[in-house]
């Protein structure tokens, strides 16, 4: 399967959220919560996405969850093969934990670029605190962070972002 774009717009996502952690933090607001500012300042209208979190998640509280929610994308989207649901799962666990509306929201915009992003993932539950959490990145890589042996075997980057080999005259 050729998945080069959809990688493309996956990568450029963390971007846009650093971009708005950026405009947040600007703001000088660590206690307003995020809704609020994306709805009140022109600033954020191109940063549809932050519409999506809870409203109570103020500025201070996105910012430390960010990192973590997108901790994996560039070391995921550079895999050979494209772990999906560890890409989704992280961002709905540090993100949208007891937020199912906003995960619902998110996934919709997502998808305006990558069909299937969010797709096989558990739905979640209107009660989020009463289930036991998991741990995303324990989840999304269980061995421990190391990269998979697809990636480093003679031959298994091929494609984007890995040239084709060139023939030799």
């Amino acid at each position: 399967m050729d998945d080069r774009f959809d990688r493309r717009e996956l990568l450029l996502h963390p971007g846009d959220m650093l971009e708005a952690l950026s405009c947040l933090v600007r703001t000088g607001s660590p206690d307003t919560p995020v809704v609020q500012l994306a709805k009140e300042q022109e600033l954020f209208r191109d940063f549809e996405f932050l519409r999506a979190l809870a409203p109570t998640m103020t500025v201070a509280e996105f910012s430390a969850r960010v990192a973590s929610a997108f901790f994996l994308w560039p070391k995921e989207l550079l895999d050979t093969e494209l772990n999906r649901k560890a890409l989704a799962s992280t961002v709905q666990h540090d993100l949208f934990d007891g937020n199912p509306n906003g995960w619902n929201a998110y996934v919709a915009h997502m998808q305006k670029k990558v069909k299937w992003f969010g797709t096989r993932l558990p739905g979640m539950s209107r009660d989020a605190g009463a289930e036991p959490l998991h741990d995303a990145a324990a989840e999304a890589s269980p061995d421990g962070g190391v990269p998979s042996p697809a990636r480093d075997a003679p031959g298994g980057g091929k494609g984007w972002p890995w040239p084709e080999p060139k023939a030799t005259p």
